[in-house]
């Protein structure tokens, strides 16, 4: 499924179906490949041209080094949506770290961009809507991805259950090899998003407004499993409230800026959970975007 384009001296892996403008390009988060999105994409592609990709470093596209940029990260998406002749302008569908790159394409080329749709996004200003003691673990939740040791046989089993009835729904030809991929390939979300704080948030903060589209942030307000190993279940609810109080100031930044709150969708998985509210929200931006 898909093709490899060259870009900057890589190759990496875009898959398109469907017609229309402007196109739907799903920006994954860490952790994720494009083929995650497949189950979005391929209704999206009823409404519009729809793009799966994997950045470099990740998923199908040939290896980097990890962390990058934003704007090298953005950069790239952008030279590959025109090596493959996808042309501008672009509906950006950004999970989580997704949405930071994102928001840099849209700050370093507005005139492109037809409308952002972010996915429980990550935001440079997150600390500022947490409450005072979730600072302290902060650094408790970081994790060294070269001092994990590897999966026993036995997490690398029950992963495999767990991820096979995750991806259900995925033709058995995409999911065999998706799981696996995830399987062996789990340190690669960590090494993406070990720059938030030493590069990723002062390069978004110093990037420029976003421009005047259309754009909603859906809000997952279901429980983090992996905050409830750390918070206890007051600090993880005034936590989520935070999310949801900042995700509602980056909807308020825009003039034509929406939140969409869903309350029992949990934050990685949250377009698989609830895909019909997601494709509402892309059918709704297509829509606006087409006026």
């Amino acid at each position: 499924m898909g093709r490899h384009y060259e870009v900057g001296g890589r190759r990496l892996m875009l898959h398109r179906s469907g017609s229309g403008d402007p196109a739907v390009v799903f920006l994954p988060g860490a952790g994720l490949v494009g083929l995650d999105f497949l189950n979005l994409q391929q209704r999206a592609a009823e409404l519009a041209t729809s793009v799966l990709y994997d950045r470099a470093g990740t998923g199908w596209s040939e290896r980097t080094d990890l962390p990058r940029s934003a704007v090298e990260v953005a950069g790239e998406l952008r030279d590959l949506l025109r090596a493959a002749g996808v042309p501008a302008p672009y509906l950006l569908v950004g999970h989580s770290l997704g949405a930071f790159y994102a928001r840099r394409f849209a700050q370093l080329f507005p005139g492109e961009v037809a409308g952002l749709l972010l996915l429980d996004p990550g935001h440079e200003d997150i600390h500022d809507h947490m409450p005072a003691e979730a600072a302290g673990l902060d650094e408790q939740m970081k994790l060294d991805p070269e001092q994990l040791p590897e999966l026993t046989d036995e997490q690398v089993e029950a992963s495999r259950g767990a991820l096979a009835q995750i991806y259900a729904e995925w033709p058995g030809s995409v999911r065999e090899p998706l799981v696996e991929h995830h399987l062996s390939e789990w340190r690669t979300g960590i090494q993406e998003t070990a720059n938030y704080e030493s590069e990723l948030y002062d390069e978004l903060r110093q990037g420029g407004e976003l421009p005047d589209v259309p754009l909603i942030v859906v809000t997952a307000m279901g429980r983090n499993p992996y905050w409830a190993k750390f918070a206890s279940g007051d600090l993880e609810r005034r936590m989520h409230d935070g999310v949801r109080d900042l995700h509602a100031a980056i909807a308020a930044s825009v003039p034509r800026g929406e939140q969409r709150v869903l309350d029992d969708a949990q934050h990685q998985y949250l377009h698989i959970e609830h895909p019909d509210a997601v494709l509402h929200a892309i059918r709704d931006l297509l829509d606006e975007a087409g006026e």
